[in-house]
């Protein structure tokens, strides 16, 4: 049993409101020591990416414990300068000109995602002092679900070598993004298809981004080999700043989302669950990736006796299962299903289909208990469809 397995396994839910998304700060500290042991080891600059979790309330401990943060869109470089104090590392797949200028003032680093963004907006970008970059397409992933693969010769996601026939001035960086909760093996294979095409310009850079996947907090995950494998080509490229902007393993199980069995439901041989919450509304990866999710006290089973856990909106698919109990047990209504590492990927991605209730946002520390930091509710959902504030 892990460390995270006995805090889990420990934790006292009773007086936690449901539903909610909960994060446990002892569980993101255990991940900051690792990030923190990465970035002095193999000195190299870890950021953190907004795409994955961007709960702001617990910016002030990231900054601590990072080099920066990346930005996707406006928004998040908006709230990256507003809430953490700094200018972000801003990549995006095209940029528009009325956003372009307020992107710039947020922004230290800005990636074009084509020749022709560069070509429309990089002298802008030099101008207001901001770095720029190219994202390049390697051509080479070990990434196997094709929705989270950009690297295919036909992905719209960064520039190919073959159409970069001399290396564009004013760019300072390469970025490349190829890898999905990945392993170390994963990034070496990579670094050897990027140097191979595009090896030939980084004389011309001063910095190179490689992107998110680095599930270094797994506890599968090797760090040591990381370390090694970033230290070695640190040593190729001695005038390099090697940056990686992880989204998932800054927050990589640090919490849950708590549910609760409103009604149950049995038809034509199947038992079902019905929860407050909704995998379509509130855990997205769980139909589109599709992500297995785990549940505290059950395992997934085919047993004639499995449970269905049923979602809270009209739409026929917004279920997942099947499950049984780790210890036999009749379900009722009012008992609590909580489902395992659901901090990232999962606020940033709900919707309001339906107008479901959204889960809270809670923080939870062991010395101090809970802390509601958001509820939603029906003002939420009326300005979000069109209510002037």
């Amino acid at each position: 049993m892990t460390n995270k397995d006995k805090i889990l396994k420990e934790w006292d839910l009773h007086e936690a409101p449901s539903p909610s998304y909960i994060l446990h700060l002892d569980l993101l500290k255990e991940n900051l020591s690792v990030i923190d042991k990465v970035r002095k080891e193999a000195g190299v600059e870890i950021i953190v990416a907004l795409k994955a979790n961007a709960t702001w309330e617990i910016f002030p401990l990231l900054r601590k414990h990072s080099d920066g943060a990346t930005a996707s869109s406006l928004c998040e470089a908006q709230l990256v300068y507003e809430e953490m104090g700094i200018k972000a590392h801003t990549y995006a797949p095209v940029y528009t000109q009325e956003e372009i200028d307020d992107i710039l003032s947020y922004s230290s680093h800005i990636t074009f995602n084509s020749l022709n963004q560069h070509k429309r907006f990089g002298e802008k970008a030099q101008k207001a002092g901001v770095s720029c970059g190219l994202r390049v397409n390697p051509e080479y992933s070990t990434v196997e679900t094709d929705l989270y693969n950009p690297c295919s010769p036909q992905s719209r996601l960064g520039i190919r070598s073959i159409d970069i026939q001399e290396w564009p001035e004013r760019i300072e960086g390469l970025h490349f993004h190829a890898l999905c909760e990945s392993r170390p093996k994963d990034l070496f294979h990579t670094l050897q298809a990027v140097e191979e095409k595009f090896g030939k310009f980084f004389p011309y850079l001063k910095w190179i981004n490689m992107g998110g996947g680095h599930l270094m907090t797994h506890q599968d995950y090797d760090n040591n080999e990381l370390i090694r494998i970033l230290k070695e080509f640190k040593q190729r490229h001695p005038h390099l700043r090697v940056i990686l902007e992880p989204g998932s393993a800054f927050t990589w199980d640090t919490g849950i989302l708590l549910a609760q069995i409103e009604d149950i439901v049995r038809n034509g041989g199947r038992n079902t669950l019905m929860l407050n919450v909704s995998f379509a509304c509130h855990m997205p990866d769980c139909l589109e990736m599709p992500y297995q999710p785990t549940i505290l006290g059950m395992q997934p089973s085919t047993d004639k006796g499995s449970w269905y856990m049923g979602g809270n909106s009209c739409l026929a698919g917004d279920y997942y299962g099947a499950w049984s109990y780790d210890e036999p047990k009749q379900p009722a209504i009012g008992d609590k299903i909580v489902f395992r590492d659901m901090i990232h990927y999962t606020m940033v991605k709900t919707t309001v289909f339906n107008g479901v209730t959204h889960p809270s946002i809670v923080l939870y520390d062991s010395q101090t208990g809970f802390r509601m930091i958001r509820e939603f509710g029906y003002e939420d959902y009326k300005q979000r469809m069109g209510a002037l504030p």
